[in-house]
């Protein structure tokens, strides 16, 4: 899969084995654009907030401290619909509370532009983000 974040591309791969049902889910859902805006109760992450939008998947290989380059889907329950993408420390949460999302896909490629990004989301705003297959 290819990423755009702000005109920058990285390269990153969907988790099959641990998410199967997130990665058919979100790719039926390509090419995916949106924007990107920094967390607010995460930690080093951007976020990418979908309200009730349903992929109609449940829970599964969920995590709540995910690692630089992890991208998780959170489907619902008692914060909205959202996509993370850590870049560095990060504990899953919302006003509501800890959350835990499902790793369908990880970045593989430029984890320091990743963090270069992810900070100028908390300074500058929201970005552009494209999700694409290869």
């Amino acid at each position: 899969m290819k990423i755009t974040i702000a005109g920058h591309v990285f390269s990153a791969r969907f988790e099959e084995a641990l998410s199967p049902k997130t990665c058919a889910s979100f790719r039926r859902h390509m090419p995916f654009d949106s924007q990107v805006v920094h967390v607010r109760w995460s930690g080093e992450a951007m976020w990418i907030p979908l309200g009730k939008k349903d992929f109609e998947v449940a829970y599964e290989e969920a995590t709540t401290y995910p690692t630089p380059g992890q991208i998780l889907l959170f489907p619902q329950g008692k914060s909205e619909t959202e996509i993370l993408i850590a870049y560095g420390s990060t504990r899953f949460a919302s006003k509501a509370g800890t959350l835990a999302g499902n790793h369908f896909a990880t970045i593989t490629s430029d984890l320091d532009k990743l963090c270069e990004i992810g900070m100028s989301t908390m300074w500058e705003g929201a970005k552009p983000i494209l999700f694409e297959d290869d």
